[in-house]
């Protein structure tokens, strides 16, 4: 299930020989959630991008992060996770979403960013559990995004274990006081058994209720494109049909970084909004 060396897509390879873009808003929110203030309008140039349902919950702020920056600190962003994250499907690592991420937020907010790669084909929650604990204490990040759930609901793991781990990983996050931002499982046209890949989906969503997490819905944004038209969906997956493509990565990417711009904002952000969207071109 695990594939690389894909095709480029037109899009990531009309995104090297452009200039880079440099600025990003929230396109649309719900719950009177205004994002005044943190960076210009962009014009969506790809509206393959927006999402017309919410896709990030938020539960809470990103404290850590936003006093780093508050502080003029660097920020440091640990992306931990499966092969989304590392980056199969994509052209080249330049191409995954935390490499992207990693621009995107530099130009959002004028500073320095590092985001680190920690992704790993082929991975369950146990083994990525214990990763994200080692790292959390040799790293020392301002926030983890954990992408997590995909290879659990397709292998069909142990779901009261699942949640277990899941609430492991948040909470040694947050015992050395790190944010955490979570990213459920990706859809795609080939769900097997969706009755059981939607209860893994869901576990997820109540996981980080209860643990007041915020999430970034991957599996209802890329529903939302398959909804929009099967051939959005398509030009944003690689040739495996699985994986996504320079293209969606790089969706992903803005819209990840306009969330969390959104939620590193003072006072702009309060418990239980959702983002729809946030693109730029």
């Amino acid at each position: 299930m695990e594939k690389e060396g894909l095709a480029r897509s037109q899009t990531g390879a009309d995104r090297r020989s452009r200039p880079p873009p440099g600025r990003v808003r929230t396109a649309a929110a719900v719950a009177s959630f205004l994002l005044a203030g943190w960076g210009a309008p962009a014009l969506a140039e790809d509206p393959g991008c927006h999402a017309h349902q919410p896709i990030v919950s938020i539960r809470t702020g990103v404290a850590r992060l936003a006093a780093r920056l508050r502080h003029h600190d660097p920020v440091r962003i640990l992306a931990i996770g499966s092969s989304s994250t590392q980056g199969i499907g994509a052209s080249s690592p330049a191409f995954s979403y935390p490499a992207q991420l990693e621009a995107d937020l530099g130009r959002i907010w004028n500073h320095s960013v590092h985001v680190e790669n920690a992704g790993k084909a082929g991975e369950t929650i146990s083994e990525t559990v214990g990763r994200l604990e080692a790292a959390l204490g040799s790293t020392e990040p301002d926030l983890v995004i954990w992408q997590v759930g995909t290879n659990d609901a397709v292998n069909g793991g142990d779901e009261v274990q699942f949640s277990a781990l899941l609430k492991r990983g948040i909470d040694a996050a947050r015992a050395l006081g790190v944010d955490v931002l979570l990213v459920d499982q990706q859809y795609y046209p080939a769900i097997t058994d969706l009755v059981r890949y939607e209860r893994f989906v869901n576990l997820v969503g109540t996981t980080a209720s209860a643990e007041q997490v915020s999430v970034f819905s991957r599996y209802k944004l890329m529903k939302t494109w398959s909804e929009q038209a099967p051939e959005v969906l398509v030009s944003m997956l690689s040739g495996d049909g699985f994986h996504l493509g320079d293209r969606g990565y790089d969706c992903m990417a803005q819209l990840i970084a306009g969330s969390l711009q959104a939620l590193a904002a003072p006072a702009s952000a309060s418990s239980g909004s959702t983002v729809a969207a946030a693109v730029r071109p």
